[in-house]
């Protein structure tokens, strides 16, 4: 290992830092016991570091008792959960990214003009759950190029296709390759669905594979946009691995690899970077760091105004 390279952009999204910051004032304003549906990003760090401060995270809306605060995760949920929660008098405070809601926006809209779906996702994703939620009965599920190209649903005169945000590009470009030549009338939301988040951390993991024969990506095995970045990687040329703990770092990494490249997923606290980045340090001293950066990122989501007051009170 003669460099090590730091993809930018790189970890927390403005979603995920939105969601992680509601829980925080949540757990300000309500104390604990808080309850959070799901886990409130995928990545194990996060949730343990929650627990830890008497954070309940549950599937269903059944676990929580009646009247209790929950956080719904930054996934968003489906009309039926928002339901249930309220037959249960849950006081709900949403953490979900305002880009999974600008999907499900789409998915009302659409839904109000008659519209059958095709959704481009991954089957039992929690925020594929909860956007087909939005439409249930209409919304048919496509993973790849080839569920695309073997789809067979009745014709639809009104026929629309909606994207889970964390996918790969490329895989969702090729899938709507194929959904465009089989439904010529498929109509497409006017801004896309994937978020600004995985289109740069792809957009830089592919710089980095180019330039390095190996790419780490830290990231938790149940965060969707942490596999794509790994499969990103090696479609680009590099070996890549995900990891989650510096524990993982092999030492025929530094001896057969000349240049390291890291990066990490949308929900990785940076502080796990830094732990792979010492690992790597320890096993062979004075390598220089440096960073790649491809695009500069400034989103920041603000937290509910009124959470924010009762947490300043």
């Amino acid at each position: 290992m003669n460099q090590i390279i730091l993809a930018a952009p790189r970890g927390f999204c403005a979603g995920v830092a939105y969601a992680i910051e509601v829980v925080e004032l949540a757990l300000q304003v309500h104390g604990a016991p808080l309850y959070v549906r799901h886990a409130i990003v995928h990545n194990e760090f996060v949730v343990k570091s929650f627990e830890k401060r008497g954070v309940i995270f549950v599937e269903t809306i059944e676990e929580i008792p009646e009247g209790m605060p929950v956080v719904f995760s930054a996934h968003g949920v489906s009309p039926e959960v928002r339901q249930q929660a309220s037959e249960r008098h849950l006081k709900v405070i949403d953490a979900s990214c305002p880009l999974v809601i600008k999907v499900h926006n789409e998915a009302k809209r659409y839904l109000a003009r008659d519209y059958h779906f095709i959704y481009i996702g991954h089957v039992g994703h929690v925020e594929a759950e909860g956007t087909m939620g939005e439409a249930p009965g209409r919304m048919v599920l496509v993973e790849t190029p080839e569920d695309a190209e073997a789809l067979e649903i009745p014709h639809y005169d009104k026929l629309a296709v909606l994207t889970q945000t964390t996918l790969s590009v490329d895989e969702v470009n090729a899938t709507m390759a194929v959904l465009r030549r089989r439904f010529p009338h498929l109509e497409t939301p006017a801004k896309e669905d994937i978020c600004y988040a995985t289109t740069n951390r792809q957009a830089s993991v592919k710089e980095l594979a180019r330039k390095c024969d190996l790419v780490l990506v830290v990231g938790s095995t149940t965060s969707s946009n942490s596999n794509r970045l790994r499969e990103v990687a090696e479609a680009h040329g590099a070996t890549s691995y995900l990891l989650m703990s510096p524990e993982q770092v092999q030492q025929e990494w530094v001896e057969k690899h000349q240049s390291i490249g890291i990066t990490s997923g949308a929900s990785t606290p940076e502080s796990l970077v830094e732990a792979i980045i010492g690992e790597l340090l320890r096993l062979k001293p004075d390598v220089p760091v440096s960073v790649l950066e491809v695009v500069k990122e400034d989103v920041h989501f603000m937290p509910p105004r009124n959470l924010i007051e009762l947490a300043l009170k």
